[in-house]
């Protein structure tokens, strides 16, 4: 810590403690979309498209993050991982409708897709309308 974090607090010490990471499932198989459009009927479920290797991407998963403000009980998170799991980010497009972007944010309620986004759009303030 430099003499100016230690005379005045290092802030971002303090905001990575009190943050504390999402609950991210891994979607990592096609035979899962069935049982998020299954779980979909009792709980919103959303899924996060990922470029791990965009710089885009990285930046708007990280905002999402830092201004997610969610129970855990209240939604389930899914995390894609577009460059390992492309079959399955080409499932997601056909079962759910979407058309292919991303990072792409897609909501699912009742089995169907009540909200996708993609780049700058994808917050998670607009799980509160599905919640």
């Amino acid at each position: 810590m430099g003499i100016l974090g230690k005379l005045f607090g290092s802030e971002e010490k303090e905001s990575k403690e009190e943050k504390q990471a999402l609950p991210w499932q891994e979607l990592n198989s096609i035979p899962q979309l069935d049982k998020i459009a299954e779980a979909s009927k009792t709980k919103t479920q959303a899924i996060f498209k990922h470029s791990t290797r965009c710089g885009i991407s990285r930046m708007v998963i990280r905002n999402f993050e830092s201004s997610f403000d969610l129970a855990e009980s209240q939604v389930d998170l899914y995390y894609l991982d577009l460059l390992n799991h492309r079959d399955v980010s080409s499932e997601v497009s056909a079962k759910f409708q979407v058309f292919h972007e991303s990072p792409q944010f897609i909501v699912i309620r009742n089995g169907v897709v009540v909200h996708h986004s993609s780049h700058s759009m994808i917050t998670p303030q607009v799980l509160h309308q599905y919640i």
